[in-house]
């Protein structure tokens, strides 16, 4: 504002007296004020569709080749970014990858896109929603900065297919990095991920790296696909539905879930050989004691037990999808 106001008290000096049509340096001072005006006028425009689409886009490239120098990514490698934005990511993706797809939710970026990588024939831009994009059968990679927004969504739209990524490298808020990894306590999305995926958070941003600058601290986190998984993909569901079935009834006390399917004696053995704690929650079960929980219902666990343990996931699923459509009914009205 400041600066605009010095803009019109220079043109209004160089006016001539008595007349409205601006001379010599006022003309010239006009049009300065009408580009600058058009410049702030297209960032706010940017700043807004940014805030639409929860993006926050990275502002330093030196910034983004330290992350690909550390990151592991190579010239054989296909590469998907998720929400790429301007192309500053996918650019400098380009040239180190073998294949690389961008995937932009928005329409205007993406027509950007699509125009701007023209003539590199291992891009392909896709203008649409990630979430529904199909992912593919062969091995890949991922490296993006996505909408904050979306976080939980994209992670689980990696990890929970038949053919999950190999490594991916995402900014996220750091809050839902910790949440991912454990940190302070479990989370049913850290143990659900464990078994299959190894997880660092492998740089912390400051807030100036982006713009808009978010109001949140952000970090890149790192999921790397186990090889072999702690946990036999045989009994994948099993131990989803085993997990979510603790963290669902376990009120007042973990020995609530527990005594639903296991047995007195069972229960004994448990807090006396496992160190597990009946009197805590979920989350204060470290992770190796969740995988020797799992084992021991493995070996023990009745057919009775089984099927009471037996869908817990998708009822999950089921009752967030269905607060989600109650909480999006209530925006709309």
């Amino acid at each position: 504002m400041l600066r605009i106001t010095c803009f019109y008290r220079l043109f209004k000096i160089g006016l001539r007296i008595g007349s409205h049509e601006p001379a010599g340096c006022a003309a010239f001072l006009c049009l300065l004020l009408a580009l600058y005006l058009e410049k702030e006028r297209a960032m706010s425009a940017s700043i807004r569709q940014s805030v639409l689409y929860s993006q926050n886009f990275m502002k330093d490239p030196r910034l983004v080749a330290h992350l690909l120098d550390r990151s592991g990514i190579g010239g054989g490698d296909i590469v998907y970014e998720v929400g790429p934005g301007k192309g500053m990511i996918t650019g400098q993706l380009a040239t180190r990858a073998r294949q690389v797809i961008a995937i932009e939710k928005d329409p205007r970026l993406a027509a950007l896109l699509l125009q701007k990588f023209a003539d590199k024939p291992n891009v392909t831009i896709h203008a649409g929603d990630f979430l529904h994009y199909p992912l593919p059968r062969q091995a890949y990679k991922v490296f993006a900065n996505i909408p904050f927004n979306s976080t939980s969504a994209i992670v689980s739209r990696l990890t929970d297919t038949e053919y999950p990524m190999e490594e991916a490298y995402l900014v996220m808020q750091k809050e839902a990095a910790e949440m991912f990894l454990g940190i302070p306590r479990e989370s049913l999305r850290a143990i659900l991920l464990k078994p299959w995926f190894e997880m660092e958070i492998v740089h912390r941003f400051q807030r100036k790296d982006f713009m808009p600058a978010p109001r949140v601290d952000v970090v890149m986190l790192r999921l790397r696909k186990r090889g072999p998984p702690l946990i036999h993909d045989a009994d994948r569901q099993c131990f989803h539905d085993f997990v979510v079935h603790f963290f669902t009834t376990w009120q007042p006390a973990s020995s609530t879930a527990l005594k639903s399917i296991f047995t007195r004696r069972q229960l004994k053995y448990i807090q006396r050989e496992l160190g597990f704690n009946p009197d805590g929650t979920p989350t204060s079960v470290s992770f190796e004691q969740w995988l020797k929980l799992f084992e021991y219902f493995k070996a023990v666990g009745t057919e009775q037990a089984s099927q009471i343990i037996a869908g817990s996931e998708q009822r999950l699923i089921q009752q967030q999808n269905r607060l989600q459509k109650i909480h999006r009914t209530r925006l709309a009205r």
